[in-house]
């Protein structure tokens, strides 16, 4: 397609026909379904019309729906899901580079979605391991729709500031839009894709020509200003304290970001959830910080929630938790000469007693992307310790070195790989790691094989190693069936997984083997059939749960599995996940229920409950370990939210509180009221801990 330049401004009320500024615009049409019927036109038309001024993009889109009453709205708040509603997005890849862009979507209550694609989307969601779509990433745009008898549009405007793009007058862009239409359970998009492709898929997306982007000047100040009272735990009495600090934002060039943030502070973002460790390996907990996940794409390498060389959460967070004060650093990123990633971070963060010392932390990337989706790099991370805990300040350092790269081979396979090395004092051992993944993905069958090697001293502490000192094989395959008319059936996927990890003797510490059928339903159903086979082998006693100790040996277990959703986006809905089977030579039951309701767009919650009954022929084998967790979400507008997370650990007996309210303006800018609360049950328990959290950031555009 081809914008146009307006000649006027839209009025931003989400009536596109009505508007005088989109006369002349040729629209986009003609979009295709990937789901229910593969390849067949979309059963209500689309129009999408895009234009632009000398400051900003602007996008108005019309969903024409014959059954407006039908429309399906679940949500209005920022970044919620866009599956379960009737929905709008678009992907632009400013740069024309196949690999990344940045997606902006909507529904009919005005909700606004986006985020940030790298290498595809590859890998999953960050923030949850080194994938490829960081929906924490939050830019400065506006957003208006409204539903009409002809069915819903909306209208939104993209400053230039907020994308990134290459030199040159008159541009051609990377760009698709997808649409959603939740009662068909219909997903139709402008340029096709094969069925098990989204709107990631930038390397497939069509083009739009004739934009015309002014000279980048984008230079951001966000300062902010916290006050905060605390009572309980270790406090004796009340106490209060105020704060302040800021971020900048400075594009050197259209493409390569400078930021730079003092005294960070990230008060507003949503405790972690709650996890039961019943296993001797190391727990993931995903980032939230925005300032950490932005461009965060850029420094993944290894493998997601396993061995990530690079682990944000490693700079201003404690073992436990507790957060570490951060003075403040800098971060490059981006893109120069059309093919070469830039990253660049330093941050430095203070010393608290008894829980980490002072460090420096410093992270190079440089990823040079080639053609036909493949890419090499190298990676390096350094922490510099003032050894003012554990050990002494020359010994109080730790480095990892990286490289990386992958292959495209036509339009399902890529093979990838990646090795590293660490050097930290008094480890002198084998300090190396590295791993090698072909994937091949198509609308029938999927397959991957991988093989991981960790040595017993390789250290990445700026990293996230679940275990360490082993070998590890990974084999899936899966097969997709689209039948025709059967049970009301959409797809099946009849799947089957392998994972092993040995120790360099030989002996084998986990096997799991799953054998599962996925039964998916037109009308939003889904069920998950599976049976696994397991193999737990322990060198060494470990500690359950407090006082309940596993003995040496190997275990070897069968287990059967079910999984069940009901329609997500109905008001009412439910899921489920149920194990039973063996576990360490004896038996475990666990059931995950989750039940959701809503009303309309304003008010959302979910319950949920997870139960873990273990009964092991050892002292103290007969335990439960349940985790109860309530989320409740009320919006007064898409900008105005009211949110709460209260989680219950059983076998700890510990509750916790998180209120949090939103008044947003721009991004992650904004006003936000805090209360966090936390009660530990038992003999010798500290009291109640409270805080209370006012914090007010303000984006200054200086070139606005």
């Amino acid at each position: 397609m081809r914008a146009q330049q307006l000649l006027a401004s839209p009025t931003l009320d989400g009536d596109v026909i009505g508007d005088a500024a989109w006369q002349g615009v040729v629209p986009a049409t003609g979009f295709r379904q990937v789901q229910p019927d593969d390849g067949q036109p979309a059963t209500q038309e689309t129009e999408v019309y895009i234009g632009f001024l000398d400051d900003a993009l602007y996008i108005g889109v019309v969903a024409y729906d014959k059954q407006v009453d039908a429309i399906t709205v679940t949500d209005s708040r920022r970044d919620a899901s866009l599956d379960d509603t009737d929905s709008f997005q678009v992907i632009i890849d400013g740069l024309r580079d196949g690999q990344n862009g940045y997606v902006f979507g909507t529904n009919p209550a005005g909700l606004a979605y986006d985020g940030q694609v790298v290498r595809e989307g590859s890998g999953g969601q960050l923030g949850s391991g080194a994938g490829g779509f960081n929906l924490n990433w939050d830019g400065s745009w506006d957003v208006v729709a409204t539903i009409s008898d002809i069915g819903w549009s909306a209208e939104m405007r993209i400053p230039f500031r907020t994308l990134r793009y290459g030199p040159g007058e008159t541009q051609t862009w990377g760009i698709n839009f997808q649409r959603n239409i939740r009662r068909n359970n219909e997903v139709a998009y402008w340029a096709p894709l094969s069925r098990q492709r989204n709107i990631h898929r930038v390397s497939d997306a069509g083009t739009i020509a004739g934009i015309v982007p002014p000279a980048q000047k984008n230079l951001k100040v966000t300062p902010y200003v916290l006050g905060k009272s605390s009572r309980g735990g270790n406090i004796v009495g009340t106490e209060s304290e105020a704060d302040f600090g800021f971020d900048i934002k400075y594009s050197i060039t259209p493409s390569l970001t400078l930021d730079a943030t003092y005294n960070t502070d990230f008060a507003q973002v949503e405790v972690d959830e709650q996890q039961v460790n019943l296993d001797r390996f190391s727990l993931f907990l995903p980032e939230k910080r925005p300032f950490f996940l932005e461009n965060a794409g850029q420094f993944t390498v290894g493998n997601a929630e396993q061995v990530e060389l690079f682990f944000s959460r490693r700079i201003g967070i404690a073992d436990d938790g507790e957060q570490i004060p951060i003075d403040g650093g800098v971060r490059l990123s981006g893109k120069v000469g059309g093919s070469t990633n830039l990253g660049f971070l330093y941050m430095s963060s203070e010393a608290v007693m008894g829980v980490a010392p002072g460090n420096q932390f410093t992270v190079a990337r440089v990823n040079q992307e080639l053609p036909g989706r493949s890419a090499v790099g190298f990676l390096i991370v350094d922490r510099q310790g003032d050894g003012s805990y554990r050990v002494a300040a020359d010994d109080d350092q730790n480095q990892t070195y990286a490289i990386d790269g992958r292959w495209g081979i036509g339009e399902n396979l890529i093979l990838s790989a990646w090795a590293a090395k660490t050097a930290t004092p008094g480890l002198a051992g084998r300090d190396d790691a590295y791993a090698l993944k072909a994937d091949y993905d198509s609308a029938t069958w999927a397959y991957r094989l991988s093989y991981t090697e960790v040595g017993g001293d390789f250290n990445p502490e700026v990293g996230f190693l679940s275990r360490s000192a082993y070998e590890r094989i990974e084999a899936f395959v899966m097969r997709r069936i689209r039948p025709d008319d059967l049970w009301g059936l959409l797809e099946i996927r009849p799947h089957m997984s392998y994972q092993g990890y040995w120790d360099f003797d030989g002996f084998q510490e986990t096997g799991y083997w799953h054998n599962d059928v996925h039964w998916a339903f037109r009308n939003g159903y889904e069920l998950h059939t599976a049976v696994n086979v397991t193999r737990s082998g322990l060198t060494d006693p470990f500690e359950i749960v407090d006082g309940v100790i596993v003995q040496p040996g190997t275990y070897d277990h069968a287990e059967g599995q079910i999984v069940f959703y009901t329609n997500q986006a109905a008001p009412l809905s439910l899921s489920f996940q149920g194990i039973i089977g063996g576990r360490f030579g004896g038996d475990r039951l666990s059931l995950g229920p989750e039940l959701k309701y809503r009303i309309g767009e304003t008010f959302s919650s979910e319950l949920s409950y997870i139960y873990n009954k273990f009964d092991l022929p050892v002292p103290g084998g007969q335990f439960d370990a349940n985790l109860a967790r309530l989320r409740l979400s009320y919006s007064f507008t898409p900008k105005i939210l009211l949110q709460a997370l209260v989680q219950y650990n059983e076998l700890d007996d510990v509750l916790s509180t998180n209120l949090r309210f939103a008044w947003l303006q721009s991004a992650n800018s904004g006003l936000y009221l805090v209360y966090n609360e936390i009660d530990e049950g038992g003999v010798g328990a500290l009291p109640a801990g409270r805080e209370i959290i006012l914090k007010y950031s303000h984006i200054f555009d200086v070139f606005n």
